[in-house]
């Protein structure tokens, strides 16, 4: 008895001790590979405390504002093949669309209307001419209906470096472009061979979309599989030394009609992707306090306020979907996507309740930049 007193004693200090260790590292920023790796598979209570921390430092560095993009969802027409996602090319199990440009524009009224800020164009990814023609076109239309008040960001994937220059020159000021790993061979895995889905191309489209200006953007999906909790430590130190301005990450859903249609053996449960993705937000928030960081709809999938605990855990950026009702449920890039059967209408009211129940308010009307894009533009 006084043996198993004794030892029950031991471990308990031995778990304070690594107790004390997990918030060294969160109070002292001391995030190496093996720090980082530590934070995510650390105890409940721990999680708790880091996710309290980072809530902390976003207010003290940017504030409780949370700024919205409204999402339109312009084409699910896509050239690449990506094994994970429900609109990759060889998906002929869905029907394809594009918005015409009046549906867009009506979007963008909408937008404006409803003093959102800014708006998000996405779409699958195309490079012919005519697509990027009209993508320009509709920028410069959306700025002269909003006389140049609606903040435009991209989301169109890897273009030229002419095509870019031409997206920002007609009015584009952000672009997300998500790395999905900084990992190079699970970035292979996570895509078909055949030369058209490369990481070094990735890499080299957000290192132009930077020195043209945009203010760049990028994520990763968290709980992919083949993902090892270092794979998703690098992740983190990547954004921090790519200097990146915004990030959009959250859990990895699988969709009936792609390769990855069922989980691979070892995945972690969604639950488990939802709880980590919080911890990825949090730590993001500590490492780089000024940049935006969105609260990504996939979440919700998963618990039904889970944007808004991703807002308590450091996030400031939603996107509500402002695409027309009738296309949503063909824009399905994993399976049970939130929101498929709202308009537009029904997602601002809802949404202004919930964020005030995160102790947040929307900054309704403003762009919401990057803080951290600022400080580097101004020197």
């Amino acid at each position: 008895m006084l043996l198993s007193k004794h030892f029950s004693k031991s471990r308990s200090n031995v778990y304070l001790c690594m107790m004390q260790s997990v918030r060294d590292i969160i109070d002292q920023n001391l995030f190496t590979v093996e720090n980082l790796v530590t934070l995510l598979s650390s105890s409940v209570d721990d999680g708790l405390y880091l996710l309290k921390k980072a809530g902390e430092v976003k207010l003290k560095t940017i504030g409780n504002k949370v700024y919205f993009r409204g999402l339109i969802e312009l084409s699910n027409v896509c050239e690449k093949d990506c094994l994970y996602c429900g609109i990759r090319k060889s998906n002929d199990a869905i029907e394809r669309y594009n918005l015409t440009d009046e549906e867009v524009l009506g979007a963008a009224r909408f937008a404006f209307a409803e003093r959102y800020g800014s708006i998000v164009i996405q779409s699958g990814e195309v490079t012919n001419e005519q697509f990027v023609a009209r993508i320009e076109r509709l920028i410069r239309q959306i700025k002269a209906l909003s006389d140049n008040k609606l903040g435009i960001t991209l989301s169109l994937g890897e273009q030229t470096e002419a095509v870019y220059r031409r997206w920002f020159d007609a009015g584009a000021h952000r672009y997300l472009l998500r790395i999905e790993s900084s990992n190079p061979e699970l970035y292979r895995q996570l895509h078909p061979d055949d030369g058209k889905h490369l990481y070094q191309q990735r890499l080299a489209s957000l290192k132009i979309m930077k020195q043209i200006g945009y203010q760049a953007g990028t994520g990763i999906m968290i709980g992919t599989p083949f993902q090892t909790m270092q794979d998703l430590a690098n992740d983190l130190l990547f954004f921090r030394e790519f200097d990146i301005d915004m990030v959009g990450m959250g859990p990895f859903i699988e969709h009936d009609d792609t390769p990855f249609r069922n989980p691979v053996a070892g995945s972690l449960s969604l639950p488990e992707r939802f709880n980590l993705s919080l911890r990825m937000v949090a730590i993001l928030r500590l490492m780089m306090p000024d940049i935006n960081i969105a609260a990504t709809t996939a979440l919700q999938a998963i618990d039904p306020l889970g944007r808004e605990k991703a807002v308590k855990a450091g996030a400031n950026i939603i996107m509500p979907n402002i695409t027309p009702g009738k296309y949503r449920n063909n824009y399905l890039l994993y399976n049970n996507k939130p929101c498929t059967n709202e308009e537009p209408e029904q997602c601002g009211g809802c949404l202004d309740a919930r964020l005030s129940l995160a102790d947040s308010e929307i900054g309704y009307g403003e762009w919401g930049d990057s803080r951290h894009f600022e400080k580097k533009e101004k020197g």
